[in-house]
């Protein structure tokens, strides 16, 4: 039996692991597991560590400290082994717009020694999958965004890996393409994978089965997306107000509240629990002349849960 099918074998484990450059620590004594057939979600602002730890879990950095094993093989003497096994799809999609649709299928074929017997079913596999049957010879930078994405992935499961690391794969596209490219990622669920996706989109969050909260290379909170709303004690009130900007103003200094921001046209406060709070909010408001027009708590959202636990952590690093 190989390493990364032996049962109650996880498919990424990782203890301590570091990565420094310099006097920079980009990744900071992180660990976690992630179980064969989950959607592990990474979810981090910018400069958090995500694409640092993904790298090094694809064997394609060296950690500085620290252990993990990938697909059963350790991160640190079997990347060769780790690198056959999974499958791996960067933010830039590693695509080349100078070859046709076809042409990057057929290389990514070979790169990732599909077997000589599968390539054509794969081929057809990947352009079914990915809309793509009536585009097969058209050059790949011809490609509207999501279509390339799409294609990115099947390219990246040629060789259907048990393990597939996503990394941050819908910056920048639409949100139908967002979501169509999720109903994909389900489906290779659905067939035994497992998924690794870093993301910085509240929204994606929600999709995952369980959530690493990364912060300053630190990893701050993993739970299902249920957990970590249900951990947040502090209250979090919605303030509907026609001075949106002052309200956010007012409320930013008062000792009371934690976070504030605008969402959407309304403005949300996360705020230290006491029995009192909305009063407070509103003497607050109106000690600045901000006037309210309706006032009442509401039950937060992966985005409230984060901006908290980020906050206690120091807060993200300014660029």
């Amino acid at each position: 039996m190989s390493a990364e099918r032996a049962p109650g074998v996880p498919a990424v484990s990782v203890e301590g692991l570091t990565r420094t450059f310099g006097s920079f620590v980009a990744v900071d004594h992180v660990s976690f597991d992630v179980r064969v057939g989950e959607v592990f979600g990474f979810l981090g602002p910018n400069g958090a560590g995500k694409t640092t730890t993904i790298r090094m879990l694809c064997g394609l950095l060296r950690p500085t400290s620290g252990s993990g094993r990938v697909a059963g093989f350790d991160i640190m003497d079997g990347t060769e082994e780790i690198k056959r096994r999974i499958g791996y799809m960067s933010q830039l999609f590693s695509l080349y717009g100078d070859l046709t649709v076809e042409e990057n299928i057929a290389f990514f074929s070979t790169l990732n020694a599909v077997p000589r017997a599968e390539r054509d079913e794969r081929r057809d596999w990947v352009l079914e999958m990915a809309g793509l049957r009536d585009h097969r010879r058209r050059l790949t930078r011809e490609l509207p965004l999501g279509w390339k994405q799409r294609l990115a992935l099947g390219t990246a499961v040629l060789h259907r890996p048990s393990l597939l690391f996503l990394d941050e794969p819908t910056s920048g596209v639409d949100p139908i393409s967002r979501r169509d490219f999720w109903s994909l990622i389900y489906s290779l669920t659905e067939g035994g994978t497992t998924v690794f996706v870093s993301t910085h989109y509240m929204e994606e969050a929600e999709y995952c089965g369980r959530l690493a909260l990364m912060n300053r290379g630190r990893l701050i909170a993993l739970d299902t997306p249920e957990r970590l709303r249900a951990g947040l004690r502090d209250p979090v009130f919605q303030i509907t107000t026609p001075a949106g900007l002052g309200a956010v103003e007012a409320l930013a200094a008062s000792p009371l509240v934690r976070a504030v921001g605008m969402f959407g046209r309304a403005v949300h406060a996360t705020v230290r629990d006491q029995p009192d709070a909305a009063q407070a909010l509103r003497q607050a408001l109106a000690a600045r002349g901000v006037p309210v027009d309706s006032l009442e708590r509401i039950q937060p959202t992966l985005e409230h849960v984060f901006i908290a636990r980020v906050q206690e952590a120091g807060g993200v690093v300014e660029d």
